[in-house]
């Protein structure tokens, strides 16, 4: 059965997407700690990121790169925390949260709700940078 984001990439659920190429994309977070919460996902769906082949793995970790250095550019913060969890869906994906405190990357605390405009506006914002 297909994972939630294995639905996104495919079109089928939709989202607010940053970046896209044939391996990988970039989506809000629908569900994030704070604004400009980015995953980062490849299209390849693989549980655990060790379970990656090197090359997508790398691959990963470079498109992640660029997408961090727009979100930093775009949202006030410190700098771009990353994490790799894993445990909520079975497909890799790559957290990156805007920091400016410890507490923004603590996943026990309550998610944000923001409105449809809002997650467009913060897109569009991170896609600027791009």
């Amino acid at each position: 059965m297909a994972s939630i984001f294995t639905k996104i990439i495919n079109g089928e659920i939709p989202s607010y997407k940053i970046a896209e190429n044939d391996k990988y994309i970039a989506i809000l977070d629908a569900f994030p700690l704070v604004e400009g919460h980015v995953l980062v996902i490849p299209k390849k769906e693989v549980d655990k990121i060790f379970d990656l082949d090197k090359e997508t793995y790398l691959g990963l970790m470079d498109f992640s790169y660029e997408i961090a250095q727009a979100i930093e550019k775009a949202i006030p913060c410190l700098r771009v925390g990353v994490a790799v969890v894993g445990l909520e869906v079975p497909h890799v994906h790559v957290h990156l949260v805007p920091l400016n405190t410890m507490q923004d990357i603590n996943f026990s605390n309550p998610k944000l709700q923001l409105s449809a405009e809002k997650m467009i506006e913060i897109a569009d914002n991170i896609k600027s940078y791009l």
